[in-house]
């Protein structure tokens, strides 16, 4: 079993600390540095979450996602078609993000993410050689077809048909990762927890969408595609959409969608099964064996096993303060390793009702004290 994030992470440091990128920020806009200058900049900041993300005990990587304005931004300023516009609330949270227009069929040019992921490999190449360690996977991530199409203003070209167009032009941005080396891409669909019980005509549009994207990697043999969900549950968006689409393994938002613990229950054995366990959105420690609990739970469905289930946040972390999302992934990683313990290594380091469906509501074990000299 292993920990991840679901990609983004806070891009501010520990208390009492310098805040390079913000100084970069007001350098670059007085004319002080040029665009590679603040890129440098960015460059130590990826090479800082890198060792911490292995220090916390993560067994796949990102980049923090730290050079994003937004998700959307992100893919959209590097495909022809988009014009940027005023800003709209992102889900029903308390951030916004500047909505993309279509101004003409949406176009793939030339690689967009490329060369960040590559970047981020490198420096998770170097944090762990400086911890004698093994290099470990860094996956690369892009927001999905269908969820794009639903945060963008669809012009005159019409949602159905920027949905279809988007998802031949990020076929392609996947392909280049996977060309590229990258080990695991993760489409993040978080638009199919929009999608109601009679939304017949979403779910094909949705599922359409997806298989266009998952063809453009059509002769590839060597790839590993994530599909993830958060910011509530994909229920209703049902699990023919999600599991007939050839993806490896699925991320799912547990915490702001416990109704996609339906889904999983659905998902083939050989498919890997992502938690998002630890509530990114609320600073107060995660309860550890509630984590292990899920994370074994998932790898008992359909035979799974351990080595196909993974903890992660329910969603980004990049609005928690930085100790509490270094405490997030750290409980993360520790909560990995014991879920993938066997039964009677967990038994010695957690009361093993707590994570058993039959005890769990009993409470903890009092463990007698040990007798010196042994059993009388």
């Amino acid at each position: 079993m292993f920990a991840t994030l679901v990609g983004a992470y806070p891009r501010t440091p520990l208390a009492g600390q310098p805040f390079p990128l913000r100084a970069a920020y007001g350098r670059l806009e007085r004319g002080e540095i040029d665009g590679a200058g603040f890129r440098e900049v960015q460059d130590e900041l990826v090479r800082e979450l890198m060792g911490e993300q292995i220090d916390a005990g993560m067994g796949i990587l990102t980049d923090g996602q730290v050079r994003w304005e937004d998700a959307q931004t992100a893919l959209t300023r590097g495909l022809e078609g988009f014009e940027a516009t005023g800003l709209l609330r992102y889900f029903d949270t308390n951030t916004y993000y500047r909505q993309p227009r279509a101004t003409g069929e949406p176009r793939w040019t030339q690689p967009i993410l490329v060369d960040d992921w590559r970047f981020a490999d490198g420096a998770a190449r170097q944090a762990a050689t400086e911890r004698g360690l093994q290099p470990l996977a860094v996956k690369a991530c892009l927001i999905g077809p269908y969820t794009l199409a639903r945060l963008s203003d669809a012009g005159d070209l019409g949602r159905e048909s920027l949905t279809l167009a988007l998802a031949e032009a990020l076929g392609q941005e996947v392909r280049a990762l996977v060309e590229a080396g990258a080990p695991v891409v993760q489409v993040d669909e978080n638009a199919l927890s929009l999608i109601g019980a009679d939304d017949e005509a979403e779910r094909k549009l949705a599922s359409e969408a997806l298989s266009r994207l998952t063809s453009a990697l059509d002769g590839l043999t060597e790839h590993h595609l994530c599909l993830a969900v958060t910011m509530g549950s994909a229920e209703h968006a049902g699990h023919a959409l999600l599991f007939d689409q050839p993806f490896h393994s699925y991320l799912f938002d547990l915490i702001k969608g416990p109704d996609n613990w339906r889904l999983i229950s659905y998902a083939p054995a050989d498919r890997g099964i992502v938690c998002g366990v630890a509530d990114a959105r609320n600073t107060a420690r995660d309860d550890e064996p509630v984590m292990i609990w899920a994370g074994r739970y998932a790898a008992s469905l359909n035979g799974r096993g351990r080595d196909r289930v993974g903890l992660a946040p329910s969603t980004g972390l990049e609005y928690l303060p930085r100790d509490r999302a270094r405490a997030k992934i750290q409980a993360l990683g520790e909560a990995a390793r014991k879920a993938g313990l066997g039964k009677e290594a967990l038994g010695t380091e957690i009361d093993p009702r707590a994570v058993d469906a039959r005890s769990a509501a009993l409470g903890r074990v009092e463990r007698p004290a040990s007798r010196a000299g042994g059993a009388s």
